[in-house]
């Protein structure tokens, strides 16, 4: 089994100590989102194959890795750098200081642990496409010798994503659109060549439309990788969670409207009050990651579901 933490909330950035402290009692607990009841999820290392951690900030969880690495757990960074603006993503890190610390992770456990994403691109007047070029050029010289994948993905207009980018816009001051798919393809033709400058190749995540000459079907959550860097095979099936989608088969431990670094184009938070009052609300004690009231009972890991990787078209 794979573990996922998490693509429904940046868990190295604000629920690091949470997650530690489950990993050392072995179990976490969540709640099943088809009958909500509680369900315990096995974080032991005859359990778990290895481990996907998606950030916008690696900083606050760089003190963790060694020790993860030390129980004996092969782990993957899946790391998103935009360097955005503020009206966008209102509260990530400097661009900067998450360069340096990719590169300082990469230093220590080496250019295959890490995979950058530059996603969600978003074309808007804050971002127009001539800022997409430059913007995604000077990154990827920054990264250059750091990693060896970038996956990008074009924003998805659920309507929980639709409703927070128009109030961005009007509060912020910026207007957005979706361009065409020729549009997209021309842009991401461009990527394409501008990553393999800089010896990266560049994936495209669940939406193949996009896949032009020169990309690939991104595996966010890659079993192939994990084995390079376990130095052994894992017998883990390539099940993705969604028809375009190109994992293999995780169990994702985070939560939904839980992250609070406020990028008005996530599909994760709907709410960013909510988000902010569960992170406010988060005990690193708890077995779950926030406080869940009325609690009907348990169900075993091994009887549970797979969730989905992403809301299904129009959640």
């Amino acid at each position: 089994m794979i573990i996922s933490a998490s693509y429904k909330t940046d868990i190295p950035t604000f629920y690091g100590e949470w997650f530690m402290n489950r990993l050392r009692a072995g179990f976490c607990r969540m709640i099943n989102p088809y009958n909500r009841r509680p369900v315990n999820v096995s974080l032991r290392r005859s359990d778990v194959d290895g481990i996907v951690f998606w950030t916008k900030n690696i900083g606050p969880f760089v003190q963790h890795l060694s020790e993860v690495r030390d129980r004996g757990f092969p782990f993957v960074v899946q790391h998103t750098i935009n360097a955005y603006p503020k009206a966008l993503e209102y509260s990530v890190v400097d661009a900067s200081k998450s360069v340096s610390n990719l590169r300082r992770i990469c230093d220590e456990y080496g250019r295959r642990v890490a995979v950058w994403r530059y996603d969600t691109i978003v074309i808007s007047s804050a971002t127009p496409l001539d800022f997409h070029r430059r913007n995604f050029d000077s990154l990827c010289g920054q990264l250059s010798g750091v990693v060896d994948e970038v996956v990008i993905s074009f924003v998805h207009l659920y309507k929980k994503t639709l409703r927070n980018m128009t109030w961005a816009a009007e509060t912020f001051g910026f207007s957005w659109e979706d361009p065409s798919l020729e549009i997209k393809r021309e842009l991401a033709t461009e990527m394409v060549q501008m990553a393999s400058a800089h010896g990266m190749r560049l994936s495209v995540c669940s939406q193949r439309d996009f896949i032009v000459e020169g990309a690939f079907d991104a595996r966010c959550i890659d079993a192939k990788r994990l084995e390079d860097i376990a130095g052994r095979q894992l017998n883990i099936e390539q099940r993705g969670a969604r028809k375009e989608c190109g994992c293999f088969a995780s169990r994702d431990i985070g939560d939904y409207d839980t992250c609070p670094h406020g990028c008005v184009y996530c599909y994760a938070v709907q709410n960013r009050e909510l988000a902010q009052r569960r992170f406010k609300a988060h005990d690193p004690l708890s077995e779950f990651l926030f406080p869940q009231p009325h609690l009907e009972g348990d169900e075993s890991d091994e009887g549970s579901i797979q969730l989905p990787l992403f809301p299904t078209r129009g959640a």
